[in-house]
């Protein structure tokens, strides 16, 4: 009635587990990695709300308009070091991030590949076997139907092979019960 059997197939079974571990290595190695570039981005806004503050508590400070000036441009520097910092903190966390999941692809791709192999087999050897039961199904069938009078045992008459242009009538092979009848009739 379904598709697919009640029951899993051991093959099947064991690739999913593999690609499930798989799947949950990676996933764990980019939450990782998301993580991280998080914590890095929460450091940065923090470290430019203190660079910012600073800069306004020297703006607010300064008494005349070149204190200003060199107040805000005093801060330049050190916020563009702080954003040089950021981009390669940020360089170095996607560079060890592609390390990660190659790692984790290299530990887990045989485990994969091979059980993706013995899954191809089994349903291979599994298709071949429901296709050879499904053939000899349709040959038994199509044998059955093309001449629906001659099946042995039914006491159907038998066809009758013409001979010299006229046919001759051969008796009847007896029945099991006049068969029995006539050994009973020449034996007493």
């Amino acid at each position: 009635m379904y598709p697919f059997p009640q029951t899993i197939a051991p093959a099947v079974r064991t690739h999913i587990d593999a690609q499930t571990a798989f799947l949950n290595d990676m996933s764990k190695s980019l939450f990782s990695s998301f993580q991280q570039m998080c914590d890095l981005n929460i450091q940065l806004v923090q470290t430019m709300l203190e660079e910012t503050t600073l800069a306004s508590k020297q703006v607010l400070s300064a008494d005349r308009q070149t204190e200003l000036l060199s107040a805000a441009t005093s801060r330049t520097h050190p916020a563009t070091e702080k954003l040089r910092a950021y981009q390669q903190h940020i360089a170095r966390l996607a560079a060890d991030s592609q390390v990660e999941m190659a790692r984790v692809t290299e530990h887990h791709v045989q485990n994969t590949t091979r059980t993706a192999r013995a899954l191809a087999d089994e349903v291979a050897r599994d298709a071949t076997e429901q296709t050879e039961r499904g053939l000899r199904a349709q040959q038994e069938t199509a044998r059955q139907f093309t001449d629906p009078f001659m099946r042995p045992g039914n006491g159907a008459a038998q066809p009758q092979a013409a001979s010299g242009g006229t046919s001759q009538a051969q008796p009847a092979p007896p029945s099991p019960q006049q068969g029995g009848q006539q050994q009973r009739a020449t034996t007493h």
